[in-house]
């Protein structure tokens, strides 16, 4: 059963950890909700946000995975949850597999984006120099390459049989090795970027926006957003890190490794920001460039056409991309990988290809609602966009808030003190904290952020 195997190491445990959270949300998300969020004073409502709610809601799913030893269901099986409440790891698995089916087209485009950028296929023809022109043209470019060829597909279908390729080698050999590798190649890439965003001329002007708080713009959306954010960031209410937790060896501190992860997590964000930021000032772009995929395809593209290497900068900011991307898909996989080994008692090898299988048609449907068949809708949205709001709006929040009320009310009493005191043998004053948080104050705020996706 995939759940008696553990980690290796415990810098194995928080670099696969950590990978499963550092993703596109990082990138994408954080810095457009801090540009409409005040600049630092949406930083510090996000950093109140992990440090308040997301590492108590990230501590009672490791409770339950780590107690639990199996997957998102097995756990709350073993855990002495009745039937009704198996309904919360279902929850977990759907939302973990949908985010999959999307998430994966995206992971194609940053793989597309990296092969092209060493091609230097990104910037060629590139002969305009006015920064309309090249505005145009990174458009037309993530036009071409998104939207209206066959592209996607084949680097999605290559990104699925790299995660398939990790995800049978299994915890140790596969999931540990690969982020062991991968997650100190990112950090470093992402420290050079930063040196280089602080080094461009007018620089300043983006730090200074980034790190002045302007509390006059921020409403009472801010706060729902940086909580959202923080959710998202941490992927909580995904099933991951009850996946994760129990791989994790009986000794491990689960306080410390939630700090531990979430402190790193806050960095990455951090550290994108001064990337972003100081980048987008230099040259004399505005803020209705600090969004989603045009910030990432667009926008850092005609950046980098700026700077001399661009092909150099290019390629090495998009294989950060692909990083986060495979990292992130591949430990939203090990929920359903995991849940099908545990439940139906068969071998890694079959459920990752029960996995991967149906993935294949399904993102390939994702891929092709960007561009040829965007005319087909749902509720006014793509098939793409209507899964993200699914999951990450509704499921998501709902998931989380189900298992705070389970962890907090429906559990064994003993449950979370037992788990954060590893049986008694480490003693902290914030464990009543922690508990009092995940019981009461997580499920009224998951609330509040559910309901809003509905106004």
């Amino acid at each position: 059963m995939s759940a008696k195997v553990q980690f290796a190491s415990r810098i194995g445990l928080i670099a696969a950890t950590v990978g499963s959270a550092v993703g596109l949300g990082n990138v994408w998300r954080f810095p457009a909700e801090v540009h409409s969020g005040g600049g630092a004073a949406f930083l510090i409502i996000y950093i109140g946000c992990v440090v308040l709610l997301g590492i108590p809601v990230m501590l009672s799913e490791m409770v339950l995975g780590r107690a639990g030893r199996s997957d998102a269901i097995g756990s709350l099986k073993r855990v002495g949850a009745s039937r009704r409440w198996w309904g919360v790891g279902g929850i977990a698995i759907a939302a973990s597999y949908i985010i999959l089916c999307f998430y994966m087209v995206v992971a194609g485009w940053t793989l597309e984006y990296f092969v092209d950028s060493i091609s230097g296929d990104l910037f060629a023809p590139l002969s305009a120099t006015a920064d309309e022109s090249l505005n145009t043209h990174f458009q037309a470019k993530m036009e071409q390459y998104i939207t209206t060829s066959w592209n996607p597909l084949l680097f999605t279908l290559i990104m699925i049989v790299i995660n398939t390729g990790v995800l049978i080698a299994g915890v140790q050999k596969g999931i540990e090795r690969m982020s062991n590798i991968m997650m100190p190649l990112f950090f470093l890439v992402l420290v050079v970027f930063v040196g280089v965003a602080l080094s461009l001329p007018g620089a300043g002007a983006g730090l200074e926006y980034y790190l002045r708080p302007d509390f006059s713009k921020v409403t009472p959306n801010t706060v729902i957003s940086a909580l959202g954010q923080a959710f998202f960031s941490l992927s909580l209410g995904m099933g991951i890190l009850i996946t994760y937790s129990a791989y994790f060896p009986a000794k491990e501190r689960l306080t410390r490794t939630a700090v531990t992860i979430s402190l790193l997590d806050l960095l990455v964000a951090f550290m994108m920001g001064l990337v972003i930021f100081p980048s987008i000032t230099s040259f004399g772009l505005d803020g209705s460039e600090i969004r989603g995929a045009t910030l990432v395809f667009v926008t850092l593209p005609e950046v980098f056409s700026h700077m001399g290497m661009p092909q150099v900068w290019s390629t090495l900011f998009f294989f950060l991309l692909t990083v986060a991307a495979l990292t992130s898909t591949i430990s939203i996989a090990e929920v359903t990988v995991a849940f099908i080994v545990d439940r139906f008692k068969t071998s890694r090898l079959r459920a990752c290809l029960l996995v991967s299988l149906p993935l294949i048609p399904i993102s390939a449907v994702c891929s092709l609602s960007m561009g040829p068949w965007s005319s087909f809708t749902i509720l006014g949205m793509n098939i793409f966009d209507f899964l993200d709001t699914f999951a990450t709006n509704i499921l998501l929040p709902l998931g989380s808030i189900l298992l705070c009320i389970f962890i907090g009310w429906f559990a064994p009493r003993s449950l979370m003190y037992d788990q954060l005191s590893n049986q008694g043998t480490l003693r902290s004053r914030l464990t009543p904290v922690i508990i009092w948080i995940v019981k009461y104050m997580a499920p009224a705020l998951i609330f509040i952020v559910l309901i809003s996706a509905f106004l």
